[in-house]
């Protein structure tokens, strides 16, 4: 399965990056054998010039293309920003709005930021949150912020698990559930059975999680 990572640091060597690489590394752990995660990393700061020509010539370079395209394609996404002014930094927010505001429908995203104070880790609820809603996407209960001072400390490596852990399950139903190696009677609708174990579509593990009535 395909899993891209999005970082928007600014700095070398970066937080963000360092944050977003912990996120990547703890996601492929955690993947089963049968689907491994494939990681890409789509580094921002080096598409700035081409995200603001396309803003201004309406045109995607070949590499932001590129890029564009394994976004889109992904099984999952790690999104990783610096705190700007309490909210994700100007360049995070210029790339997804170059995407199409339908690529990313249904698509597992895991949020994160770093910033220097833990003031302002409630970006993720209060910005990251919404615009990955906006954009249809599915986030991740577990969202992971990281201060100067939560690094080393401990709870960051718990929060990173945990998220990763919650990606992973959900990317796993998404890229099992495609190709059903074959099918089982669930109730109303049918399950994917993948090497004798059972794989929920995802369409039925969200419909589970709506109140009846």
């Amino acid at each position: 399965m395909k899993l891209v990572v999005v970082s928007a640091g600014l700095s070398v060597p970066s937080s963000t990056r360092l944050l977003a690489d912990r996120l990547a590394v703890a996601a492929q752990r955690q993947a089963p054998a049968e689907a491994p995660a494939e990681v890409r990393v789509v580094e921002l700061r080096e598409l700035a010039v081409d995200i603001a020509h396309n803003f201004t010539g309406g045109f995607a370079g070949r590499e932001l293309s590129a890029a564009l395209d394994a976004v889109t394609e992904a099984d999952g996404l790690i999104v990783v920003t610096p705190v700007f002014a309490a909210s994700y930094s100007g360049l995070f927010k210029s790339f997804f709005d170059v995407i199409d505001p339908e690529a990313l429908a249904g698509k597992p995203v895991l949020i994160a930021a770093t910033g220097g104070t833990a003031r302002h880790s409630l970006v993720l609820e209060h910005a990251l949150r919404p615009l990955f809603a906006y954009l249809k996407a599915v986030v991740v209960p577990t969202g992971v912020y990281a201060a100067s001072e939560d690094w080393g400390a401990e709870g960051l490596d718990e929060r990173v698990e945990r998220a990763a852990g919650e990606l992973v399950r959900l990317m796993t139903g998404l890229s099992l559930g495609r190709p059903a190696r074959a099918e089982v009677s669930s109730g109303t609708s049918a399950a994917a059975v993948f090497d004798g174990a059972e794989v929920v579509p995802f369409e039925q593990q969200l419909a589970a999680l709506r109140p009846a009535g």
